[in-house]
């Protein structure tokens, strides 16, 4: 009789696994209004109020590389990411939980400066730190985030809720983090063997900012709620535009175009793509790491859109049938895919 093979996580994708894990899971309590496959998990309060709960991982040497990524803004990367995902539902974040895992090669220095980034960015938004843990690690530092918020239920947003012909709209530009990590990869590489190495970083310090100290999107969800816009659908752009969509997509049964020429790319984006061989639209698509916001509104809220001058209309809601799909300048459709389990 053969014996069955274990099944590899990366022939199920990221987001299949994820299926996989949850697959069965119900909540036995009444107040889980909302569990795993969504940016958060939404736990009611009673009174029309609700918790929003999100949390993440960050592991040295998948998720960041110490060589180049100042704790500082590593403490403040973290934060940006939990409270992201609290802002995506249409909520106020307000606590976090921090917690550690810590080798022997950390200084009590090092960790200092890692909490003075995460405390200039708790300052900044207006958030507590509420608690955490710390634990040892054997290999290299390990942080996790919960990141905590509030809000009416009535104004949450879910990925779920895009219908067809909805406008779908995204805040600032694609690709740029990505390529700020190709960057400080390859200057990694070229001065890996150099005595006091002068790493050449001018003209792409935008980029730079993008990947080491990104900007939760606070002000995109104020802007929406100051002009009476509620999303329909909406999804922190961490895994890159394409994978993002297709989270809203599968959640909404729904369909998508998008369109090329309407996907913003910043200039110092497609200039070091060009630089170093790789194209501006796979960077924009799969990059990932922008922590800007992608959701969708109903097509009659179009003018004001368009009058907020904050995001960019990018395409619109279809059919699930006609699948998620690029629509290119001579009109080829062209699927997206989300890209395989990866973690760099």
């Amino acid at each position: 009789m053969a014996t069955k093979q274990p099944t590899r996580i990366e022939s199920l994708g990221e987001f299949g696994l994820i299926d996989r894990l949850i697959s069965g899971i119900e909540a036995h309590d009444p107040t889980t209004l909302t569990g795993a496959g969504d940016d958060a998990a939404v736990i009611d309060c009673g009174n029309g109020r609700v918790m929003v709960v999100s949390t993440d991982m960050l592991v040295e040497g998948i998720d960041f590389d110490l060589t180049y990524f100042p704790l500082k803004h590593l403490g403040y990367k973290v934060v940006t990411r939990g409270i992201s995902d609290i802002i995506a539902m249409n909520a106020r974040p307000s606590q976090i939980l921090l917690s550690l895992g810590v080798s022997s090669k950390i200084s009590v220095e090092a960790l200092e400066e890692l909490y003075e980034g995460a405390r200039a960015a708790c300052d900044r938004f207006g958030i507590d730190i509420a608690g955490g843990d710390t634990t040892a690690s054997m290999n290299g530092l390990v942080i996790n985030i919960t990141a905590l918020g509030q809000a009416e239920r009535d104004r949450l947003v879910y990925r779920s809720g895009a219908s067809q012909h909805d406008l779908i709209c995204i805040s600032g530009n694609m690709g740029a983090a990505y390529m700020g990590l190709h960057l400080l990869e390859r200057e990694k590489r070229v001065l890996n063997d150099i005595d006091n190495p002068e790493p050449q970083f001018e003209g792409y310090e935008y980029l730079l900012e993008k990947y080491l100290k990104p900007q939760p999107r606070i002000d995109i969800v104020e802007a929406l709620a100051e002009e009476g816009i509620r999303p329909t659908s909406m999804i922190d752009l961490s895994d890159g535009l394409a994978s993002d969509l297709i989270q809203i997509c599968r959640s909404s049964r729904c369909g998508a175009r998008i369109y090329l020429e309407r996907i913003p790319i910043a200039r110092q984006t497609t200039a070091l793509a060009e630089q170093m061989h790789i194209d501006p639209v796979v960077a924009a698509l799969n990059g990932g790491e922008d922590h800007e916001l992608l959701f969708t509104v109903p097509l009659a809220m179009q003018e004001k859109i368009m009058r907020l001058g904050l995001v960019d209309v990018i395409g619109h809601i279809t059919a699930e049938e006609s699948g998620v799909c690029l629509v290119t300048p001579d009109g080829e459709n062209i699927a997206l895919r989300a890209p395989a389990f990866d973690r760099r």
